[in-house]
This record gives C-alpha cells, structure tokens and sequence, in this order.
C-alpha cells in the first residue's frame, strides 16, 4: 500500500479505509482473465464497497456471494473493526478512544498487501485450531469452530456497512438491516465450510480406501482368533493359546513406538508403504504356519502392524483432509475397525472348521494386496513435505489435486494455511516432528499438560482394563456351554458393538463426556454384576448373553470412543499427536495384560472372572467424578474470543509514545509499532534537518562553509567520512 501522508487527521479506523491512500487497479496493471488473486479489486474500491451497501430493508444486502467469498480483506475492513472480549459480543467500535487499533489484515509484517477474503480467512483459522488428526467424533468441535468464525465475520461485516452507511449518507443501518445483513453473510460462510466437509476428491479417496483398510485388519485381527480356537492345531493347551492370542497386543506397543520415528523419517505415504507390507508378511505366515510357535511369531507380527497403523492412519487421513472432514474421516476409521470386528464373526460361521481355518486368516493377505495395488495412486501428505521444504513444488501439486484447485494463487493460499496451522501446532523449532520426544518432555514439564496426560492415560488404561477385549479376544470361549452355538453368541456381539457405535456418535454431540463416561462405566459395571449372578445360577444362563451385549453396549458410548476423542478436546492442537502416540502405548500395553490373563482368570475364578473388571469399573467412576474434567468443545462464545485474539492482536502502549507520535501509529502489531516509531523518528530528523537547510534534497552537494561542528558530524555519517 502507499504510504500514509504524514501528519493527516484521520480517526484510527480511517487508516486502512480511505481509498484516496489505497492502490487503485490501474497500478497493478492490465488485468488477467482468470488470474485474479484472492478478489483483488480489478475496478477500484469505491465501486466494489458501493455495492456492498445495504438497500432497501436489508433483505437484498450484497447480491451475490462474490462479496463476502472472493471480497479481499482490503475492503472486507478486518483493520477497521476492533475486538474485545469484555463485551457480550466481543465485538466493540473503539474509533472514538483512539488508543486501540487492532492488527490489521490489510497487510503483512513485511509491508506487502494481504488478499485473503473473510472465507479464507475462516479456513485458516480451522486449519490452525483444529489439530492434524482424524479423531472420531470431532465433528461437533469443527462445526463450533466454524459457527464461531462465521458469526464473528458477520459481526465485521455488518459493523463496516454501518460505517460506510453512515460515512457516505449520514445514517446509521437500522437493527433490522443490521441484524439481516448479519444473518445473510453468516450463512454464506457456513453453507461454503460445509463444501469443505462434502467435495472429496479422487486422491483423498484413494488415501481413505487405503488407510480404511488398515484399520479395518486392525479390528479383522482382533477378533479373528475368537472362533477357530477349538479347530487350530488341536491339542494346545491354555497357556499356548492365550500367548498366541496376547501376542497381538504384544507387537502393538512396539508398532506406536515405531510408527511414530517412521512418519517423520519416511513420509506419511512411505510409513503407510511399510505397514501394509507388515500385515502382508504376518498374513502370510499366520495363513501358511505349520503349528503354534508360528501362529504366535506371526500375531506379533501382526499386532506390530496394527499398533503402527492406529498411529499412522489418524496422523496421514488428518493430513490430508481439510479442517471440516477431519472428524467424520475419524468417525469413519472407527466404522473400519468395528466392521473388521464383525466381519471376522461372521466369516467364522462357514470357515471355522479345520479344513478352512486358513482361508480365514488369509483375508488379511487379500486386503493388504488389494491395498499394494493402490500405491501408484497414492499421494504423500503435502504437511510433511512443506515441513522438509517450504518451496516443494510437489507439495503444491498434490494440494492442487487434492483440493482440485486450478489457479496458482489458490494454491499458495492453501499452501500458507497449511505451513501457518503446522506453526502454530509445533512444540518450539526443534520440535516440530508430530511425535517427537522432544514436544513430550514440554509436555511432562508443563503443569497443566502433565495433569491432562495423566487423566487421558489413565482413561486408556480403563479402557482396557474394564475387560472389553476378554470378550473379543474369548467370546466363543465364554459362551461354550453357555448357549448352544458359541458362534451365535459372538456374531450377536460383534454386530451390537457395530450398532453401538453409530449409536454412541450421535450421544456425542449433545452429551457432556463426564456424564458418557459414568453412564458407560456405571452401565458396564451393572453387566458385570448381572454376568456374575448369570453364572453362578441364579438366573438362566441365557440371560448371561444379554449381559455381554449390555456390557459391549455400554462400552461403546463411553469408555470406547471417549478416550480417544477426550486427548483431542484436552490438550493444544500442538499436543494432540504426542498424547495421542503415549496413550496408543498405554492402550496397547493393557491390551496384553487382558488378553495374556483371561483364560486364568476364567480358569481360577470361574463365574467371579468378571469381578476384576467390576473392580476396576467402580475405580474409573470414583476418578471421573472427582478428578476428570469436562472438557466438550469449549461454547461458541469463547470460540469466538479465541478467533478475535488470533485475528486482533491489540496493544495498549505508555502515554508517552502516544504524546510523541500521531495515535494512529500508537498501537497496532508489535512489529507495526517499532516501524512506525523507526519512520517517526527518522521524519523529525528530517524535518529538523529541512529547518537548519542541512536536509539533503539530492539535487545538489551541500557546501563545507559555514557548517557548524555538530552539522560537520552529520555530514561525516552521510558520506562515512569521506
């Protein structure tokens, strides 16, 4: 922009407004047909914000969606308006103080013009708050953020037409055009984040196909041992059998742990390469082995991948997805897994004999083929490689084709959301990796975060530990000799948990997770005392299936997804990747212990096997009530006091600065504001110099005569002594 003229009387919120001081179209030249960055103005700005007017009674308030979507923030007036929190809205005209001034977004730090129109100004600000991870149930958290954006662009947008209303025709916009105008320009933000949400392309559904497998084989190998027990190499015993079994939650610590120094070193796509590769080989041996030793090397194998695969694919699909999608591809990983679940109860019923055991471990080798056949299609994350090179140009194609962007400019302004949401979600500059042990120490060192880790590490603990996968891992077991056919019993199981799940994503969004959890815990416990009293007789034993479908159910509202979700809602987005790769650890170690310790525990306690789990259920409901926070996404009223801080950076300075210099350059952006005491103080000099006829116009040398010691000094600095 060109330079304010010095010394002009403009209020603070006619800095950036006035049109006399701004580039007119001409300045930049002959426009270009289909190269127009952002919405710059092509035709001058007072046209532009004469149409932005309100007419009539509001109804017909800006006539096309162009003005608020392709409008740059030049005119949209972002430097106009003042935010505070300490008002209902959070929004206050302070013009008349003129001692505040907030950031503007007319321009960069470094003096360049910035185009970014309120739309995309909104996409970054989800890309900054919503953290790169696909976690189930964060869609209510997205449409928070989004609402909050949305009302908080009206509010500028109806405030600025109030003052171009009363600047050109001295009158102010009714409350009822006001309040119109607010509305029309809310719901055009909202209906295009929601185009977000629903315009998926061909890469991104590859990538999702490809990731939605993996964690498919994550829930298919989970319960795939339940039904074949009794037909896999008779003649093992317990001890064989429950190792082979628990080996699965053996390898997957090892797979997080490993998962998370692959993501950073290999790529996304690279570390995605590698799991398949692994479930590949474990498929292979666990379908060809020749006795028991080689069923338990290759569920190792196999819950390595697995282990792998629940912290790449959160991290790759997060990557990948924008803001508005991250939780509905979360959601749909989760399907994945529980689908597996199922699926593998199913196909037991024709493949659970002793001649067709194998082809039901061989699904895992079919799926991970069908998953090779779709690497040549296969895009890696453009995160990760603007991370490694902020001018990759591989990076730019693969936002191009993953967004299906046409113009450059688009690309750029993705590109800036991207590396501006990766900065403000990184730990420190030798921090940055997403699972670095660096960002965990910051972490354990932070008094806040150490508390919430804990909390969210605890909750993975019982969330494993409440026994949920002594019934996926045993069921068939359990129910031998219970009801007639075990199998039944386990399908019933498998497709409730899938059911329970839908179910649970629904409780989600109007329910606070303090109260899903004590329901689920408390609900889980009540099935466990009903289990017992079941086996030990007093009730038909049938009824003993009802309680393990209300114990899965339960689960499945609570205890299932809650842990999850609660790392994303507790912690800062630059945390989310670290806790979520520590409590996948904690999970999976739990896992092992569950999964090694049941057939003893049903073997030594009989019908009290459940009583462990009723022990540590009873414990999860004493710590949330007394220490657990809430923490369901924060209101739209302090989402909207988060996005006016990012958006309005304001500073208060000493009455002294104000004194010296004009108030317009009194506050603004810390770096704004040493400028502008820098050019002020350089203008005085000037000027002093002007008044003594020291000031050097550049037409001609000053004359040595006559100069006085001290201009004799200035003249030295000038010329450097020459």
């Amino acid at each position: 922009c060109r330079p304010l003229k010095q010394g002009s009387p403009q209020r603070p919120q006619q800095i950036w407004r006035d049109h006399d001081e701004l580039p007119d179209a001409s300045e930049y030249g002959p426009r270009r047909e289909g190269n127009n960055p952002g919405g710059i103005p092509m035709n001058g700005i007072t046209d532009e914000r004469q149409r932005l007017l309100p007419h009539g009674n509001g109804n017909d308030i800006m006539g096309n969606r162009q003005q608020i979507m392709g409008t740059s923030t030049t005119e949209y007036g972002a430097a106009v308006t003042l935010a505070s929190k300490s008002q209902p809205n959070g929004m206050v005209n302070m013009a008349s103080r003129g001692t505040m001034l907030t950031k503007s977004y007319s321009v960069h730090a470094n003096g360049s013009a910035s185009y970014l129109t309120p739309l995309q100004l909104g996409r970054h600000e989800l890309y900054e708050m919503v953290p790169f991870t696909a976690v189930f149930g964060m869609q209510q958290k997205e449409r928070n953020i989004s609402r909050a954006f949305a009302s908080y662009a009206a509010d500028l947008d109806s405030m600025e037409a109030d003052q171009l209303s009363f600047s050109q025709n001295n009158k102010r916009m009714s409350e009822a055009e006001l309040n119109s105008r607010r509305s029309y320009t809310s719901l055009l933000l909202l209906d295009e984040f929601e185009m977000d949400a629903v315009l998926v392309t061909t890469p991104l559904i590859i990538a999702i196909f490809v990731a939605g497998i993996s964690q498919f084989l994550v829930g298919y190998n989970t319960s795939v041992m339940n039904s074949p027990s009794s037909v896999v190499f008779q003649g093992h015993n317990t001890f064989q059998w429950s190792v082979a079994v628990s080996a699965f939650a053996v390898g997957g610590p090892f797979g997080a742990i490993m998962a998370g120094s692959l993501v950073d070193t290999r790529g996304r796509r690279g570390a995605l390469t590698i799991n398949t590769y692994t479930f590949l080989g474990g498929g292979i041996l666990q379908t060809f082995a020749t006795n028991m030793l080689f069923i338990t090397i290759a569920r190792f194998i196999i819950g390595f991948a697995s282990g792998f695969s629940s912290v790449l694919v959160p991290i790759f699909l997060g990557e990948l997805a924008p803001p508005t999608l991250r939780g509905t591809l979360g959601t749909l990983t989760q399907f994945c897994l529980v689908t597996g679940i199922f699926v593998s109860d199913l196909l037991a019923f024709p493949l659970a004999t002793e001649s067709s055991w194998r082809i039901l471990f061989s699904v895992t080798i079919i799926l991970s083929v069908a998953q090779i056949a779709c690497f040549p299609f296969l895009i890696e994350s453009p995160r990760w490689l603007l991370h490694r090179d902020k001018k990759s140009r591989r990076a730019r194609l693969i936002i191009k084709k993953l967004r299906g962007l046409r113009h450059d400019h688009e690309i750029e302004t993705e590109v800036n959301h991207f590396i501006s949401a990766s900065h403000a979600q990184s730990c420190g500059d030798a921090e940055e990796r997403t699972n670095s042990g660096g960002a965990f120490v910051a972490m354990i060192n932070d008094d806040r975060m150490w508390k919430l880790l804990v909390c969210s590490l605890i909750l993975q603990m019982a969330q494993q530990l409440c026994g949920i996968n002594a019934v996926f891992y045993y069921s068939t077991m359990f129910f031998d000799g219970l009801i007639e056919n075990p199998l039944i019993g386990t399908a019933i199981v498998g497709g409730v948990n899938v059911a329970a799940t839908y179910v649970a994503l629904f409780l989600m969004e109007s329910s606070n997770r303090r109260t899903l959890i004590l329901w689920s815990a408390g609900g889980m416990l009540v099935s466990c005392i009903g289990l017992v009293v079941c086996l030990l007789g007093y009730f038909d034993k049938m009824a003993s299936l009802f309680f393990v479908v209300t114990f899965v159910s339960f689960f499945e509202i609570g205890l299932g997804p809650i842990p999850w979700l609660i790392v994303a809602e507790m912690f800062e987005a630059k945390y989310v990747a670290t806790a979520m790769s520590a409590s996948c650890q904690v999970n999976w170690a739990c896992n092992f212990i569950v999964g090694l310790l049941f057939p003893y525990l049903q073997k030594s306690l009989g019908a009290y096997s459940f009583a462990p789990f009723a022990i540590v259920l009873l414990m999860t409901i004493i710590f949330v009530i007394i220490w657990l926070p809430e923490t369901k996404g924060t209101t739209p009223e302090e989402l909207r006091e988060n996005i006016v801080r990012s958006l309005s950076t304001m500073l208060q300075l000493s009455d002294e600065s104000t004194n010296d210099a004009d108030t317009s350059s009194s506050v603004g952006n810390p770096i704004d504001v040493e400028w502008r005491r820098a050019m002020d103080s350089l203008r005085r000099q000037e000027e002093e110099d002007m008044k003594r006829g020291l000031f050097n116009f550049g037409f001609q040398p000053i004359e040595q005569d006559g100069l006085s010691a001290s201009e004799s000094d200035w003249r030295s600095r000038i010329t450097g002594g020459a």
